[in-house]
């Protein structure tokens, strides 16, 4: 729970510090009120018994109780407004603060995690938590800390008149305790053992309802059987929900029978007193308010450390996401990228992905000179693309080497050698942004070089699908947003080309880059890498020689 607590703190410990203040006034004027009342209630059964002043005025004594109950109404009303306020801005940045962290260290990891079950479960199991977990953790902490300030001072009042209530009350809370203990364990273990089925019921329910399986679902009829599978996995997991639910209702019931044995005891231990004159009336509503009051009080501080317990099992779903650890990191020293690149070698590679039986590469190597276009043709599963992916440092391979002018591409800044390669992949992205801001994607950090975006867009023959925009450069691409304009696979690819193109990268990378345009745009980007050829090395990936 330190861990969670110091996550929160990190994320804004002002407004923290501030909500166990406001905490703290609620928790503490409440109590307040009940000796009040009690001074009242005595007040009025005084005066009640001395009949109405000649003035009808109330005594003094009456109207100061009745005025100070009234300004702690008021001021416990207004702490609570001001409460809502900060735990508004303090949810909001918190949940921001911790998609932050998952997407932040979802960049950072290898391409490797991508290739594992386990690693799509762990993220799942974070972004879970993540929405409203931390947010519970700070409810149930703050919870636990009011009840426990509002306990001690119901337990100050008991103390001087009925310790037993104290005592009765203690037991009375204990197999709650416990059950919430057990039920916070049975929740756990069932989310975690059936994180997979529940990506697999995401997956169908995207399956239905996103965009870029709707052709095929629709033209193969596909809909009722990925509907069937999705209510099949939601009907088994209600149903073992349903089972876990059912038993836990049986030990809250239980629990509650104890506390209303509890009720009737503390209720003879006041009532007698009372009717024997030895406790005051107003003393008897004090009492029997407080030991109310101390049950909710004592319920909310069993309910918070259960819900602390609870959150702490699921919160280690975020840190154990938070806390993987990348392969592919920048060495302590890294070597200069070279200014002038003369060649890329693959050298005795050999790679596999995770979990793969059989290798991608084995013992594969392959040399590449500036100036030239190099040319890796090959079936499907030779490894095309991932040969390129070891130039990237996406993966390491696991024996070999790949180097760029002899050096290995491990001794370099991850950074600045991805800057140095532009690559466009046959799965290319499709950025739902302006046209402009898919070119210049290519290099962010300068996306205002007016020259390099014209010169790209007529490298990648993209001018025609640029002059076809209503907005132009300005306009948003995909019907995901408002304004937006769809283009054809074709058009896409072109968009996607002039992206790489805008790059300065001195080692370029097309896979597959004319899979989708049609023959004269294959014939112009023929005459493309022939003027990049000079300035460049190439690599060109096909399936056949072109």
């Amino acid at each position: 729970m330190i861990k969670a607590f110091k996550l929160i703190w990190q994320c804004d410990n002002k407004n923290l510090i501030l909500k166990l203040f406001y905490t703290l006034c609620t928790s503490l004027l409440p109590l307040v009120s009940l000796y009040v009342l009690k001074l009242l209630v005595d007040g009025v059964t005084e005066f009640a018994g001395i009949g109405k002043t000649g003035d009808g005025l109330l005594p003094e004594k009456l109207l100061f109780c009745l005025l100070a109950f009234c300004a702690i109404y008021l001021l416990n009303r207004l702490i609570g407004v001001l409460n809502t306020v900060n735990n508004d801005v303090l949810t909001q940045k918190l949940i921001d603060y911790i998609n932050n962290l998952i997407q932040t260290q979802s960049v950072r990891l290898d391409m490797a995690y991508y290739d594992n079950p386990e690693y799509h479960d762990t993220f799942h199991r974070a972004q879970q938590e993540a929405a409203f977990r931390p947010i519970r953790i700070l409810e149930n902490v703050v919870a636990v800390f009011g009840a426990s300030v509002s306990m001690i001072g119901v337990a100050a009042m008991f103390a001087v008149t009925s310790w037993q209530v104290i005592v009765v009350m203690i037991i009375a809370v204990i197999p709650t305790f416990f059950v919430r203990l057990y039920k916070s364990r049975r929740i756990y273990r069932f989310r975690r053992e059936t994180t997979q089925s529940m990506r697999r019921s995401v997956y169908y329910g995207q399956l239905l309802s996103n965009r870029n399986y709707a052709k095929e679902v629709r033209s193969f009829g596909l809909a009722s059987y990925f509907r069937e599978r999705y209510l099949s996995i939601r009907k088994d997991l209600v149903t073992q929900l349903l089972h876990i639910s059912r038993r836990l209702a049986v030990y809250d019931a239980l629990t509650a029978v104890f506390e209303t044995l509890a009720l009737g005891a503390v209720l003879l231990f006041l009532v007698r007193p009372t009717v024997t004159g030895t406790l005051s009336i107003g003393s008897f509503v004090m009492l029997f308010e407080a030991f109310r009051r101390g049950q909710g009080y004592l319920n909310n501080l069993v309910g918070g450390v259960g819900g602390l317990y609870e959150h702490k099992l699921f919160i280690n779903n975020l840190f154990e996401f938070l806390e993987l650890k990348p392969s592919i990191v920048n060495p302590d020293n890294p070597k200069p990228f070279p200014e002038k690149i003369e060649r890329v070698d693959f050298d005795d590679v050999t790679f596999s992905y995770p979990d793969m039986k059989h290798p991608t590469l084995s013992h594969f190597s392959l040399s590449a000179k500036y100036g030239t276009i190099t040319r890796i043709t090959g079936e499907n599963g030779f490894g095309k693309t991932t040969l390129l992916k070891l130039l990237l440092r996406l993966y390491d391979p696991q024996s070999g080497a790949v180097r760029i002018n002899g050096i290995d591409v491990r001794a370099f800044d991850v950074g600045e050698l991805r800057h140095n390669i532009s690559a466009i992949f046959q799965d290319y992205v499709q950025f739902y942004f302006t046209a402009k801001e898919n070119i210049t994607f290519g290099d962010i950090n300068d996306a205002d070089d007016v020259r390099r975006l014209a010169e790209a867009i007529r490298l990648a023959d993209a001018q025609s699908v640029v002059d076809s925009l209503g907005d132009g450069l300005d306009t948003p691409l995909g019907r995901q947003f408002d304004n937006g304009e769809e283009l054809s696979m074709g058009q896409w690819q072109r968009i996607a080309l002039a992206r790489q193109l805008y790059s300065n990268a001195p080692i370029l990378i097309f896979d597959e880059p004319t899979a989708w345009m049609d023959a004269p745009a294959r014939a112009n980007f023929k005459k493309t890498l022939e003027s990049l050829k000079n300035d460049h090395l190439i690599f060109l990936i096909s399936h056949i020689d072109e």
